[in-house]
């Protein structure tokens, strides 16, 4: 396990905590982080996080993207909000 602590911080964004955190979400490398993407990632991450915030959202969306989440353009920090605002109101 501890290789694919490496490979999903070896992404942008991705320190140890949030690898440990998508690992307990069944998310172990950066192909399945692509692959489920950052809306279905994020549901996954606050099933066990209640107190997953819009930063760990933008962190993964960068992470797929290959880049720092400030880097996000402002309409995909939009679409972020959004999806972070839906997502927690199921909660």
């Amino acid at each position: 396990m501890a290789t694919a602590k490496t490979d999903l911080t070896s992404l942008p964004n991705i320190g140890k905590a949030l690898a440990e955190l998508l690992i307990q979400a069944g998310i172990e490398t950066p192909a399945q982080l692509k692959a489920t993407g950052s809306e279905k990632a994020f549901i996954r991450l606050c099933a066990i996080d209640s107190e997953a915030c819009i930063n760990k959202l933008c962190a993964i969306e960068g992470a797929i993207q290959g880049i720092r989440w400030h880097q996000l353009s402002a309409d995909k920090k939009r679409e972020l909000k959004e999806i972070f605002a839906m997502v927690k109101s199921k909660l």
